[in-house]
């Protein structure tokens, strides 16, 4: 069966996290420094952004946080074997 999907790796997910959270930082800045051309529904664009960045950030943390816990009962069970 051909992986049509590829691989998802640490480090591509870390590299296109934060892609993603500099595209956001550049459209915060953007619309901070423009004022004028700041709409409603920018503001709600920028606030669905940062509500997905924060979702994305919490979702590796919480990878993170399954794998380190699994290679520790990996370790507590080869020490008591």
């Amino acid at each position: 069966m051909t992986d049509y999907w590829g691989t998802i790796t640490f480090a591509s997910l870390i590299k296109g996290y934060s892609a993603i959270q500099s595209k956001l930082v550049s459209q915060v800045k953007a619309i901070s420094s423009h004022m004028s051309q700041a709409t409603p529904g920018r503001f709600l664009l920028l606030q669905f952004g940062m509500s997905q960045v924060t979702q994305i950030g919490e979702s590796i943390s919480n990878l993170i946080s399954q794998v380190s816990s699994m290679i520790m009962n990996a370790v507590r069970n080869f020490k008591s074997s």
